[in-house]
């Protein structure tokens, strides 16, 4: 398979896994992500390694879990030890540029106490050359509306509040008051045609990153009205909040926790307070902003096109994490549920694509993109990576003898400024954690500190029984619990394990290979 000339990595922003016309949400409109599932690969069983953003993100682009790179959660810094896509990417030519965010923390022993980057949620990743930032505090954005003569309000968030004076802050089929050659997924796209069309015939690599459809939830004309809340399925969860928290202490935490007003500007009340009304106008309206992402990048592949750079590019299609949207009563990125994980993957690679419009059910991680892009590249993937080359599954189904036999993904619940489980749950800072085994036919949550969760995907799909304390499922859990452990222990951290000393000098034992993997760095 020809190798590609460029690489284009979308990422959006909390898009699900369902949310796509290819698993199923046929009332969205998404011609051109359509297009990509036509000519590319689309990717069933992908998840994100963990959550929210930050950490995600961390995964992402080190293609470490977060046991290893240990940016845990938002506001945690990233240890600079850690060698990631952009500097991987120096190394074989390309200068990586960044349109987006990363949330990256940088590491306090290498700045001051005083840095203005810990003021902030994260900031950019160092290896990549941001040619287009949203951060830190959403700056760059503001200072383009303010340039291209639009009047920010005193509080420039409020941009986000509904349209009309009337108005209620809340689920709504009312437009923001940004309008939509405005926004920012306009931005994002302008900053994007900006540099593709400066890089001449050079090959370049994008990263090209979109807030939609984060939060707040809210669409400009005319996306707002684009699907009614009608045409969206119905949450999944129990008949009451209260009973879904009875599941499980951590859920019982957020359920109560959880407010509005992080998904909605100017609103209040509990996000579990929330009738199916409202939330399927949320839905609708997520829906919208997931079209304007696909209209945006209409325009991207339009250029693409034009300048007969598409056979050329590799495009990767991919999420930071999911969204609940009221699915078990809650809002946000959070816990252990599918909903917040499960993400869409797509690739299409240059020139003809042997499974173009097929799908892919293998599993898949996000931390398998890093060492997909470089082995398409003709880079080296990090021995640290505990991702592995996609490529194999570009052209036979199952990706090959090596591929996996079940997800793993991990979320880290200590206190940040913004939300506080490890205090409300009384466990140390080092407790507040889980990882997930899930395969075709269960699913095992393991805590630090708090009871296990297992769950019959055959039974019970959407995950509401907790089988672990069921004498009969014993056998199991303790099956899945191994797994966890071995998986854990495979996956240490192993930068220099590979090496050893020996009286005729270093020697450095090449490790296991599976098809179209690459040679350790020697700078990791």
């Amino acid at each position: 398979m020809a190798g590609p000339k460029n690489v284009l990595l979308i990422v959006v922003d909390q898009w699900r896994w369902d949310f796509l016309p290819a698993m199923g949400a046929h009332f969205l409109k998404l011609p051109n992500i359509e297009r990509l599932c036509r000519e590319g690969l689309t990717f069933s069983n992908h998840v994100t390694n963990a959550v929210p953003c930050g950490p995600a993100r961390a995964s992402l682009l080190t293609g470490l879990y977060e046991m290893n790179h240990r940016a845990v959660q938002n506001t945690v810094p990233l240890d600079a030890r850690h060698f990631n896509l952009g500097k991987a990417l120096r190394n074989i030519g390309y200068d990586p540029a960044l349109i987006g965010y990363t949330t990256t923390t940088p590491d306090p022993r290498t700045t001051g106490e005083r840095d203005p980057r810990f003021t902030t949620l994260g900031d950019i990743m160092d290896g990549f050359r941001a040619v287009g930032s949203f951060e830190p505090n959403m700056d760059g954005y503001f200072g383009w509306l303010a340039h291209k003569g639009y009047p920010l309000p005193d509080r420039r968030e409020d941009i986000w509040l509904p349209e009309g004076e009337d108005s209620v802050p809340g689920a709504t089929d009312r437009p923001c008051r940004i309008p939509a050659n405005l926004s920012d997924s306009a931005f994002f796209t302008e900053r994007a045609l900006t540099y593709l069309k400066g890089k001449g015939d050079k090959p370049w690599f994008l990263h090209l990153g979109y807030y939609r459809p984060h939060p707040p939830f809210i669409a400009p004309a005319p996306y707002n009205t684009l699907y009614s809340a009608e045409q969206m399925p119905s949450p999944v969860r129990r008949e009451t909040w209260q009973q879904e928290a009875a599941g499980h202490p951590l859920l019982a935490h957020y359920l109560e926790e959880i407010g509005q007003g992080s998904f909605f500007r100017g609103a209040g009340g509990a996000a579990a307070n929330l009738d199916e009304g409202a939330i399927r106008q949320m839905r609708a309206t997520y829906a919208g902003l997931m079209t304007e992402i696909d209209q945006c990048l209409g325009q991207v592949f339009a250029w693409l096109d034009d300048n007969k750079a598409w056979d050329d590019t590799m495009i990767v299609f991919t999420s930071d994490h999911g969204e609940q949207l009221g699915d078990h009563w809650l809002l946000g990125k959070v816990g252990f549920f599918d909903e917040s994980f499960r993400i869409p993957l797509v690739i299409k690679n240059a020139g003809a694509n042997t499974r173009a419009g097929q799908m892919e059910d293998g599993f898949t991680e996000s931390v398998d993109i890093m060492p997909t892009i470089l082995a398409a590249l003709g880079g080296e993937a990090p021995r640290a990576a505990d991702g592995a080359s996609l490529l194999p599954y570009l052209t036979q189904p199952g990706g090959g003898p090596d591929a996996r036999q079940h997800l793993f993904y991990e979320y880290d619940f200590r206190d940040v400024y913004y939300s506080r489980p490890e205090s409300k749950l009384q466990l140390s800072m080092d407790e507040c954690s889980l990882c997930v085994v899930q395969d075709e036919h269960y699913k095992y949550v393991h805590f630090a500190a708090l009871p296990p969760l297992f769950f019959d995907l055959s039974a019970d799909p959407h995950q509401f029984t907790n089988l672990a304390e069921k004498p009969e499922y014993a056998a199991l859990v303790r099956e899945y619990a191994q797994k966890a452990l071995s998986h854990r222990m495979r996956h240490a951290e192993k930068t220099l394990t590979h090496f050893r000393a020996s009286p005729a000098g270093l020697q450095e034992r090449e490790p296991p290979r599976a098809p179209d993997a690459i040679s350790p760095l020697a700078a990791n």
